[in-house]
């Protein structure tokens, strides 16, 4: 008996200790605890009262059919960017304006003579700017590059564009020019009026 009391207890001092720990991976969905059922037995008055514990069954200890009927979350992947390469949802007239040039530009970004950072920096703000103002179709400005590290920013503009916060926003991305690898067309989504 003395050993189910201590048994109860360690587990009751893990569970306090492992309550306050965060996951590694956050985007995954949280298992919730599992509900602890306290039900007391009949007490005699010379013997303590005792507690018995029960826990809700485990994945492993579930039927095949109760885990098909829980829901199932899944987000949509968004395709990697890449410059010059058509991304599904895109309709062929959107595509082919874009490509050759003919969409017009709402506005233009240009990034010549900015340190690395800086050039992040105003990017971001930019592509905000123009999800504000619901603007279609932008034009970034990086420049080829000169020197032992040329078009470091125009060799991140790929990256930047992958971010979460900015991907979601942009639809297709190609060079107005296929001379000239300097600047950037950027399709962006917008909101129906």
């Amino acid at each position: 008996m003395a050993k189910r009391v201590l048994r109860e207890e360690e587990a009751a001092l893990w569970r306090m200790v492992v309550r306050d720990i965060e996951p590694l991976h956050p985007d995954r969905p949280k298992s919730r605890p599992a509900p602890v059922v306290v039900s007391p037995t009949a007490s005699t008055p010379e013997k303590k009262e005792k507690l018995t514990v029960v826990s809700a069954p485990s994945n492993s200890e579930l039927s095949f059919k109760a885990m098909l009927s829980r829901p199932v979350i899944r987000r949509p992947k968004l395709q990697d960017l890449r410059i010059g390469v058509r991304s599904p949802g895109l309709d062929d007239t959107s595509w082919k304006r874009l490509s050759r040039g003919d969409l017009k530009v709402d506005a233009k970004l240009d990034l010549h003579g900015y340190i690395v950072q800086d050039a992040f920096e105003r990017l971001i703000e930019f592509m905000h700017r123009a999800k504000s103002r619901n603007w279609r179709c932008v034009e970034v400005v990086t420049g080829l590059g000169s020197g032992a590290t040329s078009g470091l920013i125009r060799r991140e503009l790929p990256l930047w564009l992958q971010r979460s916060d900015i991907r979601p926003m942009v639809l297709a991305v190609v060079h107005p020019h296929s001379a000239n690898h300097g600047s950037v067309r950027i399709l962006l989504r917008t909101k129906r009026r």
